[in-house]
């Protein structure tokens, strides 16, 4: 029996998907972090920081906490304030959806909403750290849990990983990890390396990122990808990058619940595709994992929504990739 529903935060399923990709050589699992309480990979280092600052003393009695967040992290934390019983004010911008927005008040959070980016950047990521920095002035008793910088980010995503080996019996050969903050990609590197695991890594990041040296370009999907290089980054984290695209991340996900039954956000259809792109490059027996991040009731409004697709990636034929993305788009609309 758990004794609290953060007692339930961790130890997901690993199920095996065996559709999506037809007939594969090798043994194709996804980590479905979306069976966290909160909903997401985020409650894992949500739980882990202010766990910590409460027990560091650098959370009391009247904090607030405050975080800039697109939205899993935010709703993370939110889960974990309420639970401790703390103020939490979460630092978003239009990008994020209306979904979250409803979750971090329905768990009682306080939303501050940047609603221009930072005028020299031209970035929102900018603008929301500013605003976190100018409430915790306002704030003398308040908390940053710095997501993007905070070692306890991907400290938390051991356990993660050490889910997954256990689960495969110490078998793990390839693992596929979105990207965004860096922390989950951080913590399941940190751990390969220091159990001298011979599992390759895969970083699935975003056309339009920057974390991995690309060129920086208009992103669709929250969470996934970066405008700015993480603090959390570090060389050699990944073995590959590999990028996909917004529609990539659509495709993926509706490949996702058309094939396996599993309502997925976005970042979940871009680890798909990024796997589909290199699948024949996996030798037969070899263990792959994906870690899929997030649920797709976060995205009832732009990934699963027709009309908010057909107006923002400009018509699907014109966008395809090849005749297989065609045949499943082909398929699903």
């Amino acid at each position: 029996m758990n004794e609290s529903v953060l007692s339930a935060i961790g130890n997901t399923p690993l199920v095996r998907l065996q559709h999506v990709f037809g007939e594969i050589p090798f043994r194709l699992y996804a980590k479905l972090e979306a069976l966290n309480p909160g909903g997401s990979t985020k409650d894992r280092p949500a739980l882990n920081i202010i766990k910590h600052g409460i027990e560091q003393g650098m959370i009391r009695s009247g904090t607030v906490v405050v975080e800039s967040s697109s939205g899993n992290m935010g709703i993370g934390l939110a889960q974990v304030c309420s639970y401790y019983g703390l103020r939490f004010i979460c630092v978003i911008d239009p990008k994020t959806t209306s979904q979250n927005r409803l979750l971090l008040k329905i768990y009682g959070a306080e939303i501050s909403l940047v609603e221009e980016p930072d005028p020299v950047s031209g970035e929102f990521l900018q603008a929301r750290i500013d605003r976190v920095q100018a409430l915790l002035h306002t704030y003398p008793n308040s908390f940053w849990p710095n997501q993007y910088a905070n070692m306890l980010n991907p400290y938390a995503h051991h356990q993660t990983m050490k889910e997954i080996v256990d689960a495969l019996d110490g078998q793990l050969d390839y693992l596929f990890c979105a990207t965004s903050t860096c922390g989950t990609l951080r913590g399941c590197a940190d751990y390969v390396r220091a159990e001298n695991l011979k599992t390759k890594i895969f970083a699935v990041d975003a056309v339009g990122s920057v974390i991995f040296g690309g060129h920086k370009q208009k992103r669709l999907i929250p969470g996934h990808g970066a405008a700015v290089r993480p603090e959390l980054y570090s060389e050699g984290l990944a073995d590959r990058c590999v990028y996909v695209t917004d529609l990539d991340c659509v495709i993926g996900c509706r490949r996702l619940v058309r094939e396996e039954s599993i309502l997925a956000g976005g970042s979940s259809g871009a680890v798909l595709m990024a796997a589909a792109q290199v699948k024949h490059e996996i030798p037969p027996g070899a263990a792959c994992v994906l870690i899929f991040p997030d649920r797709g009731e976060r995205y009832l409004d732009t990934i699963y929504s027709d009309e908010w697709v057909a107006a923002n990636l400009g018509g699907y034929p014109r966008l395809w990739q090849n005749t297989e993305e065609a045949a499943w788009a082909m398929a699903t609309y």
